[in-house]
């Protein structure tokens, strides 16, 4: 088995990735300090074709020198805004028919692998900061919260991990149907 080159990779150039059918997915970072975690969730949105990135509170913006060091220039591909308050990034989306959905570990939370997606649904998924967590006046407002099941000592994953573990469980649910 021999690896692909860069030339091989036949990736999409930024006009047509803003072009393209995106998967129905807004990724809301609630307050996530870390520069690295909010450039690395551009590159996964990137990989997964989500249609937007809210950035919201004390969570980075571009351009910034940090966050581009594990963007990779994601930012210049993946649509995003900035809301100085979660919850008027949430209420945007929401009038603009996004299924609020919070991933958190909290009481009456559904498991990852048990949600069920709906054909024809927007969802709105919300990471929050890398030591709170979602945001108590965010949890209020939400449609629904899904937990990452776990078996480990720690119960919890990097925000970036999170990241990457739902959208992916989201994609195959959503490009299956």
């Amino acid at each position: 088995m021999r690896k692909l080159k860069l030339d091989e990779l036949n990736r999409t150039s930024i006009e047509d990735f803003k072009s393209q059918q995106k998967l129905p997915i807004a990724v809301v970072l609630d307050n996530v300090r870390s520069m690295h975690n909010v450039g690395s969730i551009f590159r996964t949105s990137d990989g997964f074709a989500v249609e937007q990135v809210c950035l919201c509170g004390i969570t980075g913006q571009p351009p910034h020198r940090e966050i581009e060091k594990t963007a990779l220039g994601a930012t210049q591909s993946v649509s995003w805004t900035y809301y100085a308050e979660p919850l008027q990034a949430i209420e945007r989306l929401r009038k603009d028919g996004y299924k609020i959905i919070a991933v958190e570990q909290a009481e009456k939370s559904i498991m990852l692998n048990q949600f069920e997606t709906t054909e024809g649904e927007k969802y709105a998924l919300i990471f929050g900061n890398e030591v709170n967590g979602v945001s108590d006046e965010v949890m209020k407002i939400i449609d629904a919260c899904i937990e990452i099941p776990q078996f480990g000592t720690k119960h919890s994953f990097n925000i970036v991990v999170s990241a990457g573990i739902v959208l992916w469980d989201f994609f195959t649910k959503l490009v299956d149907k």
